[in-house]
């Protein structure tokens, strides 16, 4: 079945009803549930794109219309499977889910773009979401899309949840780089890493979401320079895209002293307004620091480093795209601080 839209957009996380790849990991979610000892936090992490809201949807959606994990339809589920015309579905498509509340950036309504990060307030909502009693007597969950967008109090209030979770309560948190996380909120949830997903399931999530044969040799090479990222891919589709995706990597490989030419050149490729363009680079940006910052990593110092720059590359980005900044200056900004991590 095609995931997309009639007008031909890709479906959103909330609205897809299917998971390529990450069998294990859902199986992993499956059997914690049916269990009878669920844990109340999970934060779901690894690169971009890779379906990590994707499956916490997933689970959301399964738990909702499935309160009773010992229940026999539970007990003999072999994936995290909810038709599409479930209530519970086709609510949570819409956004009416009393029960699941989405914690994610919010659009400014001076500027009508999105905030640069997941505001205070909204994180403190989750109190009184999970002082009520569920709807339908079952769960409630939350959901953060993603922890990386939370400033430094967001997180101090969310850790008050996670050290007091009242009962029949879920939280999923997304989160493209887990190693950055609070380790006081890291020693609360049980961790779910996602691997980039192979080439094959990329193509696979690509033709759905585009409702075109996996066949196609554009649909190949976007999947195939894609790093196991389905949101990556997409963007790939354009070959604009894809020219740009070789001046960063020629760039990122240059580390940590690339060449200033080409970083002239990529802030000229990144002029303008379009917001792909921008997407596009800090995709690949982050998947770098992403690799460094990965649980393997045993040198504290290249793990703070890479934490560091995330922070700050991450924050310029956000600031450029909400207030329309030149993007040379970005470029040369996060190849300083690439630059500071790669040494």
């Amino acid at each position: 079945m095609s995931e997309e839209r009639d007008d031909g957009e890709p479906l959103a996380p909330h609205e897809t009803t299917v998971l390529f790849g990450h069998g294990d990991a859902e199986q992993t979610l499956l059997n914690a549930y049916r269990s009878g000892r669920m844990p109340h936090a999970w934060l779901i992490g690894g690169q971009p794109g890779i379906g990590k809201a994707t499956l916490a949807y997933r689970l959301a959606r399964f738990v909702l219309a499935h309160p009773d994990p010992t229940a026999t339809d539970v007990q003999t589920a072999t994936a995290l499977d909810v038709a599409a015309d479930h209530p519970v579905t086709r609510r949570i498509a819409a956004r009416a889910q009393g029960d699941l509340l989405v914690l994610e950036r919010a659009i400014n309504e001076q500027t009508g773009k999105l905030f640069t990060t997941i505001r205070v307030d909204d994180v403190r909502r989750t109190v009184g979401f999970f002082g009520a009693t569920a709807a339908e007597g079952g769960w409630r969950v939350a959901m953060v899309d993603a922890i990386d967008d939370l400033q430094r109090e967001g997180a101090n209030a969310l850790l008050k949840i996670l050290e007091e979770p009242p009962p029949r309560t879920l939280l999923l948190l997304i989160s493209h780089s887990p190693g950055r996380e609070l380790p006081t909120i890291r020693s609360r949830c049980r961790r779910l890493l996602l691997r980039p997903l192979g080439s094959p399931d990329v193509l696979r999530a690509l033709a759905a979401a585009t409702g075109r044969a996996d066949d196609e040799p554009e649909l190949v090479q976007a999947a195939a320079a894609s790093d196991g990222s389905v949101g990556r891919a997409l963007r790939f589709l354009d070959d604009k895209a894809l020219a740009l995706r070789q001046r960063v990597l020629d760039l990122i490989a240059q580390l940590p002293n690339p060449d200033p030419r080409g970083l002239h050149a990529l802030g000229d490729a990144l002029s303008g307004t379009d917001p792909e363009s921008l997407a596009t680079f800090m995709d690949l940006v982050n998947g770098w620091l992403s690799q460094r910052l990965t649980p393997q990593a045993n040198d504290a110092a290249k793990l703070y480093k890479a934490a560091e720059a995330w922070e700050v590359v991450n924050r310029a980005a956000r600031d450029v795209d909400a207030y329309n900044l030149e993007r040379k200056p970005l470029v040369f900004s996060v190849f300083g601080e690439l630059a500071k991590a790669a040494r």
